[in-house]
């Protein structure tokens, strides 16, 4: 989990420098290794992770780096805590 959240930021930060090829190969490599997180994860949590990667998605086609990085940087990191088997 704790390692989600750690690669969630370095993306953001990734995208904030610019670096947005890079930063959407990390992307990928995150988004592959959610679903086993959040297949677990309470329905509130599972649709608000569906939202949110849509926005991202959406954010993404518009070439919108700072909103995918703010998504990236805080809510996300939120959601993944929040799946966080207990």
């Amino acid at each position: 989990m704790r390692t989600m959240q750690e690669s969630a930021r370095q993306c953001a930060g990734l995208f904030r420098l610019g670096r947005d090829i890079e930063a959407a190969v990390a992307m990928v490599e995150l988004f592959a290794a959610a679903p086993a997180l959040f297949a677990l994860a309470p329905g509130a949590t599972q649709e608000a992770f569906a939202a949110l990667f849509s926005e991202m998605l959406a954010a993404q086609q518009r070439q919108d780096w700072l909103s995918l990085a703010d998504s990236l940087e805080y809510e996300l990191p939120n959601l993944i805590e929040q799946a966080a088997p207990r």
